[in-house]
Order: structure tokens, then sequence, then C-alpha cells
């Protein structure tokens, strides 16, 4: 189907934030789930990924199976005007989840919250759409789903999948010397916040998170990686110290070799930076070396990515390598 040129109303003003920049801040939310991750008594716990390390989603093994399954969920505010783009949008970030961890995905449903006495319901149905038309691409079934009356517009989608728990991606199963390969470029929030603020529209950002992370994930998995992120609210730096602290490393990132969207670097300069992109360097400052990194890099590198790429330990094929792991020192990420 065709996607919609012009959105009737512009969503982005309905919401205070805008995609993955609306998350919890990262420490906030770690304070929050502190000591909720307990597993069930009563034996060795089924549960292979949990709450521990704060991976991409949960994946249980399946009884008398070698089959393990995944799950995860992600919605957020609109992050562009065009109703049927943000629908895309948000089922290819809520599916990167599942891919992030080296499975498939089976099936999803939908969440949606809509203002119903401010904005039409066509519009909505054009979000669905979008989230179908992705999730058909992605080969996952899309089972209905889950609505409420709220005052401000979110939609994203509720996840299982199956993976060969072997064969997991994982985000605490790096060692030092693996490269790091990053899949996409960075720059998505602050081109969101410039279109937010401005309605331009960036083709090639929505291009981009609107790619399914299949492919990627694949590759990762064909040249024998195990540890891998997806990188999305919490930015480059965000994601990069999770994994970093959870595989008890430390990760070096050269900053020359980290590729950008087009108008990245002068949206940072026009000051179209989000909140929550502040929030993520203000909480990875403690545990980074940034040496000479200047302010736009540093901004840009914590930049809130929305359906964003993947973070592979490891060489992908036609992936930019980004940095390598060592052995853990003082920080756990070090620029150069």
């Amino acid at each position: 189907m065709t996607p919609t040129r012009q959105a009737a109303v512009r969503l982005t003003q309905f919401a205070h934030g805008g995609g993955c920049a609306c998350k919890i801040p990262p420490g906030e939310l770690e304070e929050v789930v502190s000591g909720l991750g307990a597993p069930l008594s009563g034996g060795e716990s089924p549960l292979l990924v949990g709450l521990a390390t704060g991976d991409d989603a949960a994946v249980v093994t399946l009884p008398g199976q070698d089959t393990a399954m995944v799950c995860t969920a992600d919605f957020f505010t609109p992050v562009v005007d065009d109703p049927y783009d943000w629908g895309r949008i948000a089922a290819a970030n809520a599916l990167s989840d599942v891919y992030a961890m080296g499975g498939r995905p089976v099936l999803a449903v939908n969440l949606l919250a809509w203002p119903r006495d401010r904005l039409p319901f066509e519009l909505a149905r054009e979000v669905l759409r979008g989230g179908l038309d992705i999730a058909t691409e992605a080969g996952c079934h899309v089972g209905g789903g889950h609505s409420v009356d709220d005052p401000e517009p979110k939609y994203g989608m509720a996840v299982t999948g199956l993976a060969d728990p072997a064969r997991l991606l994982r985000n605490d199963a790096g060692r030092p010397g693996l490269p790091l390969s990053l899949t996409k470029p960075l720059g998505l929030g602050v081109l969101n916040n410039r279109h937010k603020a401005t309605g331009e529209r960036f083709e090639q950002a929505i291009a981009t998170m609107t790619a399914l992370n299949r492919d990627a994930s694949a590759a990762a998995q064909a040249a024998g990686a195990t540890c891998a992120t997806d990188v999305t609210g919490f930015g480059l730096l965000g994601h990069l110290h999770k994994l970093a602290r959870a595989s008890d490393v430390t990760a070096v990132l050269d900053t020359a070799a980290v590729p950008y969207l087009d108008g990245a670097r002068e949206a940072v300069r026009d000051g179209y930076v989000s909140g929550g992109t502040r929030r993520n360097l203000e909480w990875v400052a403690p545990h980074t070396d940034f040496g000479a990194t200047d302010a736009d890099t540093r901004l840009l590198l914590a930049d809130a990515q929305t359906s964003g790429g993947l973070l592979v330990a490891g060489e992908v094929p036609g992936a930019p390598v980004v940095g390598e792991l060592v052995p853990r020192g003082e920080h756990s990420i070090v620029l150069r």
C-alpha cells in the first residue's frame, strides 16, 4: 500500500516528546525496577534473560523443546506527523527487540492510546495499517491488541518471537578482543526533533527507522556473534554502556568511524536536541572517558534513537566497525 504523504494534522504536536526520546531516563528506570527481577522459585528457572542485565527482551525456554520464546513490548508518542509512517516506525522498533536477541518475531498485538475527542479515528486506522504492513514484511502475525482513551496518542506492539537458546544474541556475552559493528547511522533523534519543530520531512530518517533489523540480526548470527543490542532511546553511548557493564569489559569507540545521517550535525548545531538525549549524556558521563571529543559529537553519540540499528560485538558484513571491546578498565566507555 502507498503511505500517506501529507498528514491531515501534525501528530507530533499532540505529544510532549517524540519516539524513544520519551523513555524514562535510564538512571531513574534502573532505580524503579531494582530488585523486581527475581525468578520463580522451585528448581532451575527457565528464564534465560530477564531484568538482570537490562537486555532488549525477555527470553524463556519452552518446556520439553529446544526452543526459546522471546517477549517484548514497545510503544511511544508520535515521532513523525504522517500516521502511516508513525505506525511503520513503531512496529519496526518493537520488532527490533526480538531481532536484537537473535530471534524471529511470530506474533504481535497492537498497543494503542488515542485521544478520541481530539483526533479522528481514520488517523488511528492509518497508524494501525502502517504497523500491519511492517509486521507483514517481517512475516509476523498481528492478532488484535488493546486500546485506551488517552489525552496523548501512543502506539506500539507487544511481540512474541522464537529463538534457538544456543544462538541468542545477549548484551552480557561480550569479551575482550571483539570488534564493534553498528548497522544503522545515528542522528534519528535530532532529525525527528527538527521535524517536530519545523515540519520538515527527512526521507533518509524515515527510511532508516522503517528498515527492519532482520537481515542485520541474521548476518550477525551467521558471523558467529553472540553479543548484541539495538540502539534506541538511550542512544549509542547509553546502550554501549549497558553492554560493557553487563559483559564486564570496556568499550573503546572510534568516534571518526561512527556513521551519521545527512543533516544530523546541522540539526545539533541548530539546537534540535531533545531532553532525552541530554539526560542520556548526563547518565553515561561518569562512566565515560570522553578524551578530546567535541560537545556536538558527544550529543550525537548520546542521541535518543527511534528504531535504530544493531550494535554487535563482532564484524557484520556491510556494517562499519566503530570500536572494540578490551579488558575492563576504569571506565565502561573510552572515546578516541
